[in-house]
């Protein structure tokens, strides 16, 4: 028989180690509202990339511990069986529970580098992991009408203590108290029972969210309050949210992830799924900052989808990539990309300096317009899960990637990323009025991506998307980066005939040259919705705007982009 106190030992080390992930992760996260309060908005976004980096960090310590525990038995899987029994009694009863399964599953995983899921070693569910510890309620206070409904807000607004006085409490009240009462008198019986809010503050950015839900009759209408800095000196609310698709934008998957104190996690995602009924578990975690158990719950689902239906792997709509392969199912909304062997003309680039983009991707603010995404390693799938024509090219075009394993295709690496519709497509798909506004909101995206110090690179409208709230980001990330990794140039005039009849470039370009005048040829767009878009966004196509924004880069500003529209924000006149 297998000695078991190796086994516990290693389960205590791995146990600990995620103990101090969570300590740390926990601490940094609390750090949140003293940054808000003293508008320390760079050092908000240190917190973002060091809070990123720890899971790792910590999953690195643990494996090295374990490793000195096993020495040369540290593959003997009945060890690692014992260790996980083992593993879940200490975590046993304990409110983060699914959290600290998916840290062991992490370095289980770093050992055997296991293909698919290994239910030997490893804890592997359907659903979340939900003992009885976890079933209370979250930590939410309960208001009850308190005569108006400017002063039910008026005492929901002081129970808060983010730091900094509000400039005019009594006018905040009032003007969400107006938008309430319409909301009610819609979609209740016209009056409050109750308001539910939770107690912890969601911090992102320059913003400190209020969140959570009023109660008429049957209806569970969602309460989402932005709380800002102002002119004055003091906060103020800037807008209410009543509205599940309004409360899921603040939510996006194209949105950085919260600083929020969430001490029981599937609590806290249990009261939001009451809000955003259609936004998926995983990317509820994924927006607390639980990046890793959010790709579990993800992977799970997937999972789970394929086995209550038939559905195949097809190819994704758009134009096909010169650097990824691009599948997905017809009834599920993620697209799963593959990084080709080859890459082809004229991409230059290597696998590595792809995958560094994306991993930039995910360490950046996304700022609303670009798709978050999820790397996975070792996944396992039945070959008669894809379509014919799709697995021939993956084996293909990415046969350092995807192999077949008997009935199963095996994929070594892949991103996840939210479906959405190519804005190519979508510009053919409807009317002229929509159109526009797309081609608009495609302006404001590469505006609102420069403002973050992001070039999007290759602007083709291929590359960027239209999501379900008809909103445009961009999702191709094979040529972005910071931008001042680009010089951006004015074009130069042709001297002679010679040179302005020349089909190649006549003078030098440099590898990171960008010429902002050719961004409106380079986006593909037809003659009309070119037109729309130098009326709008003229300047994009003058250099003096991106070197304005390379400056500004320089300064301690930072832009606000709000995850509502800007006709939402209530007036302070």
């Amino acid at each position: 028989m297998t000695d078991p106190s190796p086994a516990v030992a290693a389960a205590t080390r791995i146990s600990d180690g995620f103990d101090a992930y969570h300590t740390q992760f926990q601490s940094i996260t609390a750090r949140a509202a003293e940054r808000f309060a003293t508008q320390a908005w760079r050092d908000g976004a240190e917190d973002d990339r060091e809070r990123l980096a720890l899971y790792e960090k910590h999953v690195q310590q643990a494996l090295r511990h374990v490793r000195t525990l096993f020495g040369t038995a540290i593959e003997d899987r009945d060890r690692w069986a014992a260790a996980r029994d083992a593993y879940a009694s200490l975590r046993s009863g304990r409110p983060n529970v699914e959290l600290a399964e998916t840290f062991y599953n992490s370095i289980t995983r770093r050992v055997f580098s296991t293909v698919g899921v290994d239910p030997h070693i490893e804890f592997v569910a359907d659903g979340l992991t939900a003992p009885e510890s976890m079933e209370a309620a979250p930590r939410f206070r309960t208001v009850p009408p308190a005569g108006t409904t400017a002063a039910l807000i008026g005492s929901i607004l002081r129970s808060y203590d983010l730091g900094v006085p509000f400039d005019d409490l009594e006018r905040d009240a009032a003007l969400v108290a107006e938008e309430v009462d319409a909301c009610v008198a819609k979609s209740g019986t016209g009056e409050i029972d109750r308001v539910e809010m939770l107690e912890p503050v969601f911090y992102r950015n320059k913003g400190a969210y209020l969140i959570g839900r009023i109660r008429s009759d049957e209806a569970v209408i969602p309460l989402v309050l932005p709380v800002l800095h102002g002119d004055e000196g003091g906060i103020h609310v800037d807008t209410v949210l009543l509205t599940p698709n309004a409360t899921s934008m603040v939510f996006s998957f194209t949105r950085s992830y919260f600083h929020v104190l969430a001490p029981e996690p599937w609590a806290l995602v249990r009261f939001l799924k009451t809000l955003m009924p259609l936004k998926r578990i995983a990317e509820l975690y994924i927006s607390l900052g639980f990046t890793k158990h959010g790709k579990t719950e993800l992977y799970r689902d997937l999972c789970a989808f394929l086995a209550r239906t038939d559905e195949r792997f097809e190819f994704a709509r758009g134009t096909k990539g010169m650097v990824m392969t691009v599948f997905t199912l017809p009834g599920y909304d993620i697209v799963f990309k593959v990084i080709k062997d080859r890459f082809d003309p004229p991409k230059q680039t290597t696998r590595d300096e792809v995958m560094k983009k994306y991993r930039f991707v995910m360490l950046h603010d996304r700022v609303g317009r670009l798709a978050d995404v999820q790397s996975y390693e070792h996944l396992e799938f039945p070959r008669d899960r894809f379509v014919p024509e799709v697995l021939e090219e993956l084996l293909k075009v990415a046969a350092q990637t995807i192999h077949l394993d008997g009935d199963s295709v095996v994929i070594d690496h892949l991103y996840t990323e939210r479906r959405v519709t190519p804005l190519n497509l979508y510009l053919g798909d409807v009317d002229r009025d929509e159109a526009e506004d797309a081609v608009i909101d495609c302006g404001d995206a590469i505006r609102d991506l420069a403002a973050a110090d992001i070039f999007p690179g290759d602007m083709l409208v291929k590359n960027f998307g239209v999501t379900r709230h008809g909103r445009v980001i961009f999702y191709d990330y094979d040529e972005l980066g910071l931008l001042s990794e680009f010089n951006f140039r004015t074009l130069p005039k042709p001297r002679d005939e010679f040179e302005m009849m020349s089909a190649d470039a006549w003078f030098y370009v440099a590898p990171n040259d960008v010429f902002p005048a050719e961004i409106g040829k380079f986006l593909g767009l037809t003659k009309e919705l070119n037109a729309v878009f130098h009326e709008h966004h003229g300047d994009l196509l003058d250099p003096a705007f991106w070197r304005r924004m390379q400056a500004r880069q320089q300064t301690e500003e930072l832009v606000d982009i709000f995850p509502y529209r800007q006709s939402k924000r209530f007036s302070k006149g």
